[in-house]
């Protein structure tokens, strides 16, 4: 187990993509169970997907802002990729905990617009590192711990599975992909030059409530309610290790708490203070069950009407550009440091994501 050497309480932690789907949970994750707690939490709000449910994740968030009155909440509408005010923002918060979940999701819109990935993730996660490098500046005290999403997309088309951290990820199959093992080599360099101690996470399909409407199970919700046909790649032959986002948010609060040792080599540079994880489900699940149980849930929840006929509305289709058959999780490592495995099963997440889409949407 590795030793918790970071206090989250009384901390000012910053949550970059704080209105995005795994950022608006862990911001909910922090209120409730770090008292007190100061973040600061920016977003450029862009209409890559439907601005209303980010706006819905920011309604929760200031609710329970209202029932912990001990704790603060900042947020700040712009982009990381504005070098000025990234760094206005360390200079007047002083983060101690710093959380970099910002970034343009998705794979195949990186296909046809890459522009975005650039500036999001590559000149985006770039002025996060030089501001936690500056934060150590005139002696401070600096960050403590930056935490930054990588994607399992870096594992592109290994044969071998389970994923594991120890593979080679140097072929990737998408500019997304691409930009995410850039991510973990800028951090590597940055703990490597200026000792800044950071953990790279790969989050395997995440998955629940309020989440991306660009994600397959949203898309297919959508589309089977306005009586479309659903498209199944792969011929339903993918494998997909879903894992529902109280895990992972519950995956990043505890590895926010255990920074990476910071230690002197023998040639008396530092080691570089730094890690990457798996969080997944490790256990993958075939595309048509998924499928198969989102359907009946969303048919419980009173989404779909209890006569649908779902057969009638798939088509099973060849696989697309930058996609993968597979993915699975080798999630030892997270497991043997942190004592935390993924538990929350395929039918328990779809139950509350489509109660959640009845709520929201009917």
């Amino acid at each position: 187990m590795r030793e918790k050497n970071v206090i989250l309480k009384n901390k000012v932690i910053f949550v970059t993509g704080a209105a995005g789907f795994i950022g608006s949970n862990l911001v909910k994750e922090l209120l409730c169970e770090v008292q007190p707690v100061h973040i600061v939490g920016i977003d450029n709000m862009n209409d890559y997907y439907d601005v209303s449910i980010k706006e819905y994740r920011l309604r929760q968030i200031e609710k329970l802002v209202e029932e912990h009155p001990e704790s603060t909440w900042k947020f700040v509408k712009g982009s990381i990729a504005d070098k000025v005010l990234v760094d206005s923002l360390f200079e007047e918060y002083r983060p101690g905990v710093v959380v970099n979940l910002a970034a343009q999701a998705g794979v195949r819109y990186s296909i046809t617009n890459p522009d975005v990935y650039i500036q999001s993730n590559l000149i985006g996660f770039y002025n996060i590192l030089e501001a936690c490098r500056h934060s150590y500046d005139n002696g401070q005290t600096g960050v403590e711990h930056l935490v930054y999403a990588s994607s399992s997309s870096v594992y592109g088309t290994n044969k071998k599975v389970p994923y594991s951290t120890e593979d080679n990820v140097d072929n990737p199959v998408s500019l997304y992909a691409a930009t995410k093992k850039s991510n973990e080599l800028m951090a590597h360099a940055y703990s490597k030059l200026y000792n800044i101690p950071s953990t790279g996470l790969r989050f395997f399909t995440v998955y629940g409530p309020a989440g991306r409407p660009d994600m397959a199970y949203f898309g297919f919700t959508n589309k089977l309610r306005n009586n479309e046909t659903i498209q199944i790649f792969n011929y339903g032959n993918c494998k997909r290790d879903f894992t529902y986002v109280d895990d992972i948010v519950e995956g990043v609060k505890r590895v926010m708490q255990a920074a990476p040792e910071k230690k002197v080599g023998e040639d008396g540079l530092p080691v570089p203070p730094y890690a990457v994880y798996n969080i997944g489900n490790s256990h993958p699940e075939n595309l048509l069950e998924f499928v198969d149980i989102l359907q009946q849930e969303l048919i419980r929840a009173g989404v779909l009407p209890e006569d649908y006929d779902f057969e009638a509305h798939k088509k099973l289709v060849p696989m697309q550009p930058g996609d993968v058959p597979v993915t699975y999780a080798d999630t030892t490592a997270l497991e043997e440091d942190f004592g935390f495995r993924p538990s929350t099963s395929l039918r328990d997440g779809l139950r509350k994501f489509a109660e959640w889409y009845k709520e929201f949407y009917m």
